[in-house]
């Protein structure tokens, strides 16, 4: 576990609070915590659809993405959701993967598309996963307001092409990058099935930290290490700052 989270930890920019693992592991604090990595899963899926759809694929492919999410977005966003039918519903096991068709916008669309579609299908299974351990707990979803983290991250983003898309990549490999982190630091705080469960998710996280990055690289060109120290930066200060929101990508609470 130590090799793989040795390059993680050397990207971000400072590790996680023992403050916010000391408020992160108390009991009362469960259901947040559960309820906000959820919501985490689904937007990590929506976040990577939106790239795909806007960077990778023609519109008829678009279209199979929305079908692909609509039961994930359904249930979040209903008022009169099952938690126990939404896991049990039958799924068509088919792979999308051949329907869709990359675009030539970028000269890596069709790498794009590949490890997006991965961390896609990774995401949305985690997303079951929390819920299933939610769901056999008695914790019931609920809406929750997101925290600011990935809101103030993006608004340093740049607004012309292909720079937006560099900043966009940069920005995802630091939220899969902290998302590993954490899930590493919580998991010995946490009862064996919750810290196992943690400890299931590193590999996938570190990937689509990795994946992320190297896209990014790939579609500037040239070397990006100046942004990504930016984004460090940005990022460093979103963790160690004073947070009246516990979230799981939150700051030091309050």
């Amino acid at each position: 576990m130590q090799q793989l989270l040795a390059p993680i930890n050397e990207f971000l920019g400072c590790e996680t609070p023992n403050s916010w693992i000391e408020h992160a592991r108390q009991p009362q604090q469960l259901t947040d915590l559960l309820i906000d990595h959820c919501n985490c899963e689904l937007k990590a899926a929506q976040t990577a659809m939106m790239m795909v759809r806007k960077y990778a694929i023609d519109k008829s492919s678009a279209n199979i993405l929305k079908i692909w999410a609509k039961p994930y977005e359904d249930f979040v966003y209903s008022q009169a959701r099952d938690a126990n039918a939404f896991l049990n519903r039958d799924v068509k096991k088919n792979d999308i993967t051949n329907e869709l068709v990359a675009n030539h916008r970028l000269s890596i669309s069709a790498d794009l598309l590949s490890k997006m579609i991965k961390l896609i299908k990774e995401e949305f299974h985690h997303f079951e996963q929390v819920l299933q351990i939610m769901t056999t707990r008695g914790i019931d979803y609920s809406n929750m307001r997101a925290g600011t983290y990935a809101k103030q991250l993006i608004s340093h983003v740049r607004t012309h092409e292909p720079l937006t898309i560099v900043d966009k990549l940069i920005v995802g490999a630091f939220i899969e990058a902290r998302s590993c982190e954490r899930f590493a630091k919580i998991a010995p705080h946490l009862d064996d099935e919750l810290g196992k469960f943690y400890i299931s998710l590193l590999r996938s996280e570190a990937r689509h930290y990795q994946d992320y990055l190297s896209l990014a690289q790939d579609v500037a060109g040239e070397d990006i290490s100046d942004r990504i120290a930016y984004f460090r930066v940005q990022e460093g200060a979103l963790i160690m700052a004073d947070d009246t929101e516990f979230r799981f990508h939150s700051g030091v609470p309050v």
